[in-house]
């Protein structure tokens, strides 16, 4: 299945998202700490890093869902948290990790609260919302669940349904706490180039991701995190490197170019009896050669 927009690019450039001196905590407990990140305008950002670095919690703060304890994040050149709630949505989207929608709630009446921002007192639904969510369910390809209920469907299924959500809220900010999971390896393909359709058109993405190959594959800006820290920031070519991967995970590795697109492709280095495996007896050679 191949995802494509039903809805023509928003016009006007991209909100600007940064956050200075950002310390980051859950009560007492400090997650990350010394932040200064900025999100390139027009960029697909990806952050990525070991499990219980801070890359989500990043992402919660830059969404205005987390305030810091120390630092300011900055929508637009205002902090985020001046903003009212409905405001802060109109300009910035957000796909979390974990979402619940109502019980029994259908998939198109879950769709649709994405247009939420967008109605007032004198405007409510009109034909434009009701296209625009019919554009983010047939991009997401959910349109032929649109009268089941959100609770029966796949882990999967639901993931797809609420990134349609966050597509019917038209926004020029997309923010994505890993969007590809539950998804199979070809839903997870397809919701990338939907990804990368919309920063083509000139929306600014930031995801969390956790296969570096498919952060290196479509990010155009890459921020590496570790123990609450970022490490490195830029281009995928520049920041991933085998000795970067090593430090942060803990893992050998050889980067190589992708044989499709040319990005940092990690190989990690085979480890005990899979190595042996792979190593040939010896004096096979001699033998086949005989």
């Amino acid at each position: 299945m191949s995802l494509r927009l039903g809805f023509p690019p928003r016009k006007g450039s991209a909100s600007r998202l940064s956050g200075s001196d950002l310390t980051l905590a859950y009560d007492k407990r400090v997650i990350a700490s010394d932040l200064d990140v900025e999100i390139p305008d027009g960029s697909f950002t990806v952050i990525v890093g070991p499990n219980a670095c801070g890359k989500s919690t990043l992402l919660r703060a830059l969404s205005g869902l987390l305030g810091p304890k120390r630092g300011t994040v900055v929508l637009d050149g205002q902090a985020i948290g001046s903003y009212r709630a409905k405001e802060v949505a109109r300009r910035l989207g957000l796909l979390p990790q974990t979402a619940t929608a109502p019980e029994g709630i259908s998939v198109a009446d879950l769709v649709a609260r994405g247009r939420y921002p967008h109605q007032k007192l004198l405007r409510q639904w009109t034909p434009e919302d009701e296209n625009q969510v019919a554009a983010a369910m047939e991009a997401t390809g959910v349109t032929e669940l649109a009268d089941r209920a959100v609770d029966e469907l796949s882990g999967g299924q639901r993931q797809r349904v609420w990134m349609a959500m966050a597509l019917a809220q038209q926004t020029d900010l997309l923010l994505l706490d890993e969007p590809t999971t539950y998804l199979d390896i070809a839903y997870q393909i397809d919701l990338l180039d939907l990804c990368a359709d919309l920063n083509e058109q000139g929306r600014t993405l930031v995801a969390v991701l956790h296969d570096l190959n498919h952060a290196c594959r479509y990010a155009t800006h890459l921020i590496a995190m570790k123990a609450g820290r970022i490490v490195a920031s830029g281009d995928p070519g520049a920041v991933i490197t085998a000795e970067l991967v090593e430090d942060v995970y803990g893992l050998r590795c050889e980067v190589i170019p992708d044989p499709q697109t040319g990005t940092p492709l990690v190989v990690p280095a085979a480890r005990g009896a899979r190595s042996r495996r792979l190593t040939p007896p010896a004096g096979a050679t001699e033998r086949t050669r005989g």
